[in-house]
């Protein structure tokens, strides 16, 4: 053996091996970095994870992950059930790119349900119930139904309904400069590519690909119309691969959230009805006999229907959801933005901690956990799933794109864009004067309206904080602006590339290899003091402009 120095010097072949097990390396096992007897409550900030060995580029990091019992999703990425986040837009546009959007329930439950409809319909594989028309109906239904549901392609059948003998079809070229009350059976194109039933959707996708027409209809042996195939979600599968759909209906995937009171079991048969894959109950505190007897009821009601409950920050908590049936937990209370829980209650934890305990008790049972809240970069994002979670549900780093709901200001030269808590007075304030959604057109409108005494259109923000009865209001949120983010179509992607070269600079080459390899100890993480935090961040420097990605 050499020597340097007077010391015995190793060879370079040995130095792995001189490493031994993990509790003798570098860092913290997550268990030792997740001591609140020693270190206190964590946020995302407080520590890092130590970088590891790559062997893989990060093109090829697979961010697929299981959000509830039922359901995997090609991306980590939840959108927040708050009304300056989620509706319509934003659930569509976040389940093209792989998410899935939780529509918020600051509205009726009609105008919530049309909404859940809207993304339902947006992409399908075999539209099994198509709207249908008979030879008798005119030009002038086909238009107005262009103007209320935004097609015009229709197929005709001799009843003008399912499972009756189609004879024609009619596209948005057949009626133009045509006369409204002109018969359709004048116009219709009766020369059709069709497809027998049976076929799979990849055959009928080449059928229709190499036809070049709009719609291929699916027919039975007797040439009765069975279903329908749109050439627009062909073109959508190619531009968003990565679209988390059903992989029955080939359907994107919607959530939304609702109350525990009895008038949301209502609300949510409407939901349902309209094709909802997944509810989120929506409280601040979700150990409650409430909430166990609505999941309970859901499960019986509509057993297929994944339940995400919460918000829960502890382990029994999470023990009395899981219990009663939860498909999922929703981890998080007062870490949000612009969430004022844990000044105002003094009640919660910081997300660190929260997500680490809840995530590593209820995998006992095979159930997901949802971190909610604290997400303010991608950094958070890698540690709240190196913590356990299997995805985050981002509100703030969402607001101030072109697919929330609001509208542009300026001041002081920056566009923003308003964003508030949904324990803001703001947000329960807001049943008194709040938007209405016309679901036939898909065309928002401001209408105020008194809700009086009907409890269906119950303010969803003082039911999410138990505080619907209350004479004083008082606040766990609060109003603010956000700055402009541009389309989520773009800042997503660099979300989803940030966070792919995150997990590579871990030496993990998928989600769950990074749950894996933090479970076992291969994965290693240092707290960080307040210097450390500010040396991580930029400093020194007169002037910067930090720009996190190219639009």
């Amino acid at each position: 053996m050499a020597k340097v120095f007077g010391e015995d010097i190793l060879p370079p072949s040995a130095a792995k091996k001189e490493l031994g097990s993990y509790e003798n390396r570098d860092g913290l096992s997550i268990g030792e970095l997740i001591d609140s007897r020693k270190n206190g409550g964590l946020t995302y900030n407080d520590f890092l994870v130590l970088p590891g060995y790559i062997d893989f580029p990060a093109s090829k990091v697979d961010l697929r992950t299981r959000v509830t019992k039922d359901i995997v999703l090609n991306t980590p990425f939840i959108s927040s059930p708050m009304d300056t986040v989620t509706e319509v837009n934003m659930a569509i546009s976040i389940a093209l790119m792989g998410g899935m959007g939780v529509i918020h329930n600051n509205m009726s439950p009609q105008e919530q349900a049309a909404m859940v409809r809207k993304v339902k319909i947006f992409e399908n594989g075999f539209i099994t119930e198509p709207l249908v028309l008979s030879p008798r109906e005119t030009v002038g239904d086909v238009l107005e139904i262009k103007e209320r549901l935004g097609f015009a392609g229709i197929p005709i059948t001799e009843t003008g309904s399912l499972k009756s003998k189609l004879v024609g079809i009619v596209t948005a070229r057949d009626i133009q400069f045509r006369d409204p009350s002109t018969p359709l059976i004048e116009v219709m194109t009766r020369e059709l590519v069709t497809a027998p039933t049976g076929i799979t959707l990849e055959e009928a996708n080449c059928i229709l690909r190499d036809s070049k027409k709009g719609k291929l209809p699916i027919v039975n042996a007797e040439g009765d119309l069975i279903a329908l195939l749109a050439r627009s979600d062909l073109m959508k599968n190619q531009d968003y691969p990565l679209a988390s759909k059903r992989p029955d209906s080939k359907q994107l995937y919607c959530a939304a959230a609702i109350g525990t009171r009895p008038h949301d079991r209502e609300r949510l048969a409407m939901l349902e009805e309209a094709g909802l894959d997944v509810v989120v109950l929506d409280s601040s505190q979700g150990n409650s006999t409430y909430q166990v007897e609505m999941i309970r009821w859901i499960k019986q009601t509509y057993p297929k229907l994944q339940v995400v409950a919460g918000n829960v920050v502890t382990r029994e908590q999470a023990a009395t959801l899981i219990e009663a049936g939860a498909d999922a937990l929703r981890v998080g209370m007062g870490s949000g933005s612009i969430c004022i829980t844990q000044e105002v209650m003094a009640v919660g934890r910081p997300q660190g901690t929260a997500v680490r305990q809840v995530a590593e008790y209820a995998k006992r049972f095979g159930v997901p956990v949802i971190a909610d809240g604290g997400i303010q970069n991608v950094g958070h994002i890698a540690k709240a799933l190196c913590l356990g979670a299997s995805a985050v549900m981002m509100g703030g780093l969402l607001a101030g794109t072109t697919e929330s709901p609001g509208e542009y200001f300026y001041r002081e030269g920056q566009r923003l864009k308003g964003y508030r808590g949904m324990g803001s007075i703001e947000a329960m304030e807001h049943q008194s004067k709040k938007r209405r959604f016309d679901g036939a057109t898909g065309r928002a409108t401001k209408k105020v309206e008194q809700v009086g005494t009907d409890v269906s259109a119950e303010n969803a923000a003082t039911q999410r904080y138990f505080s619907e009865s209350d004479a004083v209001k008082v606040a766990q949120g609060v109003s603010g602006s956000v700055q402009d983010k541009g389309s989520i179509k773009k800042f997503l992607p660099y979300l989803y590339t940030g966070l792919q070269h995150s997990l590579q600079d871990m030496g993990v080459p998928s989600v769950d290899a990074l749950r894996d390899s933090v479970t076992s100890g291969a994965v290693r993480f240092e707290l960080r003091t307040a210097s450390a935090q500010l040396e991580g961040g930029v400093h020194g420097l007169m002037h910067y402009e930090k720009r996190l990605f190219s639009s």
